[in-house]
């Protein structure tokens, strides 16, 4: 059975450090994964982690400006993802692999 009181004692602090461990393993997955594929999905859950801030800052501070700036974070995100795949997809044809590498000889 569900305790609402146990959920009434969840606060900012709660969902502000969920943001900050979900931005850190996303950075951490940034920098140290070599794989195009892998980076893109740490930085996909970058984005979230932010979202997650703004949502929780906007549900207690009863304003809804937060919850129309995730709205515009997804809109980039989505952007970003259809931009890195179509990136990724050329390499991949061109190379056979899809490794980060690989777009150090792209410079020209």
């Amino acid at each position: 059975m569900l305790n609402f009181e146990s959920l009434a004692a969840i606060g900012l602090n709660h969902y502000l450090i969920v943001s900050a461990a979900l931005f850190c393993i996303g950075m951490v997955g940034v920098l140290v994964r070599r794989n195009v594929l892998v980076i893109l999905m740490s930085i996909e859950l970058m984005l979230n982690a932010v979202n997650l801030s703004f949502v929780a800052f906007s549900h207690f501070s009863q304003n809804i400006n937060g919850q129309v700036m995730v709205f515009f974070v997804m809109t980039i995100a989505a952007a970003e993802a259809g931009v890195g795949l179509a990136i990724a997809v050329t390499i991949f044809k061109r190379f056979k692999e899809v490794n980060i590498s690989f777009f150090e000889q792209l410079k020209g």
